[in-house]
């Protein structure tokens, strides 16, 4: 009987944190990034396509309730069909569209954003139940997985414990664009999800493996923010060392948390990072949590 009323509780509380958010009001936009890639942008984590005679190849899928004004955006775009879905993690805000997509084409991950799909998570105080059975990735891999389509070599590459434990950076090799997922958010404090295998340190270890790689000029579209480039993923990486290293050195000197964000040790990142939906003290909490987790 208890397990049972935890899990209406937990299903209430989902279903009203939805429906405070108005997507209605959410206009879906699309821009051609570079060759086959265009980036669609809403609420949520940043939509790369793949377009060609082959269909459409989608990495990620944001909001459920914003699947319609997807698919009408793509629509403007190309009358081709879905043929895949690339999820770059586990979260809602990038496969929330999954259920309904899914319907249309086969849905790509790694092995880790299956599991916490079926297995329903925890992150930030908020639970999410199971998602059903059509929303989950009916292909996985551990390393990588390449997509041949639209004469484009669609690589998923897993970069191990960055934003969350399963996350994907999306190489499109032809049309000189990688889509980041959330190990990169462009003018903005990042989230990372400690709880679900996430760490600043694996996200540092991220970024610096993927700028090894990127070409000087290529796009690089992020999970959060506006489509950058290999100098934006560069700044990111730099505040992410930064930042990094100045809670570290508070901790090392056994300050508390409530300490660091009196003496505003991220003030140097501030006012250009700072001024989205993740603030600094948010920053500092989620630093120190990863930095002293064990």
């Amino acid at each position: 009987m208890r397990r049972l009323y935890m899990t209406l509780v937990t299903l209430l509380i989902a279903a009203s944190a939805s429906a405070q958010r108005d997507f209605s009001k959410v206009e879906v936009k699309a821009v051609r990034v570079a060759g086959s890639v265009y980036m669609l942008t809403g609420a949520g984590g940043n939509i790369a396509l793949s377009v060609g005679d082959d269909g459409i190849v989608v990495i990620d899928d944001q909001y459920a309730p914003l699947a319609p004004k997807i698919e009408a955006a793509m629509k403007g775009i190309t009358d081709k069909p879905v043929r895949f879905i690339i999820n770059t993690h586990y979260h809602g805000d990038h496969t929330g569209g999954n259920e309904y997509f899914g319907q249309k084409g086969t849905i790509v991950a790694h092995d880790n954003v299956r599991k916490r799909l079926e297995a329903g998570t925890t992150f930030a105080g908020v639970t999410t139940p199971p998602a059903p059975g059509i929303a989950l990735p009916i292909v996985t891999f551990n390393d990588s997985l390449t997509v041949h389509l639209n004469g484009e070599d669609i690589k998923a590459v897993h970069y191990p414990h960055g934003h969350t434990d399963g996350d994907s950076v999306i190489w499109f090799s032809k049309s000189n664009v990688v889509h980041m997922g959330d190990d990169f958010w462009s003018g903005i404090f990042p989230r990372i999800d400690i709880e679900n295998g996430g760490s600043v340190k694996g996200m540092i270890a991220a970024v610096e493996k993927v700028i090894a790689n990127v070409p000087n000029d290529a796009k690089v579209i992020p999970g959060h923010g506006t489509l950058s480039d290999k100098a934006g993923l560069n700044q990111f990486l730099d505040m992410l060392k930064g930042a990094a290293a100045a809670v570290e050195k508070g901790i090392k000197k056994h300050k508390t948390v409530a300490q660091l964000k009196a003496e505003k040790v991220l003030a140097p990142w501030d006012a250009e990072w700072g001024q989205s939906f993740i603030k600094a003290d948010n920053f500092i909490e989620t630093l120190y949590k990863s930095l002293t987790a064990k």
